[in-house]
């Protein structure tokens, strides 16, 4: 079974940072495209940022300059590193892993169970 493991979350004021953790866990053979969600209340999920297993990243309109994606594959991790942070930017934060079990095995897209992060004084 795998499994995503979100952490960092939390409180920060307006133009704070925080940064956000993904451990992938469990059996894995290889991992594709890492990445970042998010969802505001009334609001529907959105894409973040993204990260290929060559380090391709692409973001968010909303997030560039701001926001900076990475992994390190050695850990089966992902990273957001978070800056000058919004009021709008308040959400729960979720990561995401295309993932091959087995070297058979097609690719799966799998799920953390989320972060909340609130920008606010």
């Amino acid at each position: 079974q795998v499994q995503l493991m979100e952490s960092g979350g939390g409180l920060v004021q307006p133009g704070g940072s925080l940064r956000l953790s993904c451990a992938a866990s469990g059996s894995i053979f290889s991992i594709n495209v890492m990445g970042w969600y998010r969802q505001a209340t009334g609001k529907e999920r959105e894409s973040v940022a993204t990260i290929t297993s060559a380090n391709s990243t692409n973001y968010a309109d909303s997030v560039k300059g701001r926001f900076t994606i990475s992994r390190d594959n050695a850990k089966n991790t992902v990273y957001l590193q978070m800056n000058s942070l919004k009021p709008e930017d308040t959400a729960v934060y979720y990561c995401n892993a295309e993932i091959r079990r087995y070297v058979w095995e097609t690719l799966y897209t799998y799920w953390g169970q989320g972060t909340q992060v609130t920008v606010s004084t």
